[in-house]
């Protein structure tokens, strides 16, 4: 499928947790990262996180784009994007701009559509007469 191929076509990445490690505490980067093991705690990007088939990531999530394959368990809040691709679940609350669920996708939660710059809204009143 053209669309799972998405979380390697966006620029290289900055750092990968791989398959069997653990890490727990608060991750802040710049640019690309994947995890594909178990990670706890926090992460905050304006950029991408791809968390892989077969991760657990059970943490709050702020990012500007976040692909999801693997297991989360927590908020994600993302400025740009989030896709669900089978075999994602994800239990928690979802607020982004743009949302995509694939079919198969487990998804236990509530979702919020924020616009990306409500600053750029114009206001248009009637023309007096």
């Amino acid at each position: 499928m053209q669309q799972r191929d998405v979380s390697m076509q966006a620029g290289e990445l900055n750092a990968l947790l791989g398959r069997g490690s653990e890490f727990e505490g608060k991750l802040a980067f710049e640019g690309k990262v994947r995890i594909d093991g178990n990670f706890t705690g926090e992460i905050s990007t304006n950029d991408m996180l791809v968390i892989g088939d077969g991760a657990k990531v059970s943490a709050e999530i702020s990012c500007g784009t976040v692909v999801v394959e693997g297991e989360v368990v927590g908020n994600i809040k993302a400025t740009s994007a989030v896709e669900l691709h089978r075999p994602a679940k994800v239990h928690g609350d979802i607020t982004t701009p743009s949302l995509m669920i694939e079919k198969g996708v487990v998804f236990e939660g509530h979702t919020k559509m924020e616009s990306v710059q409500s600053s750029n809204v114009v206001s248009l009143h009637a023309a007096e007469d």
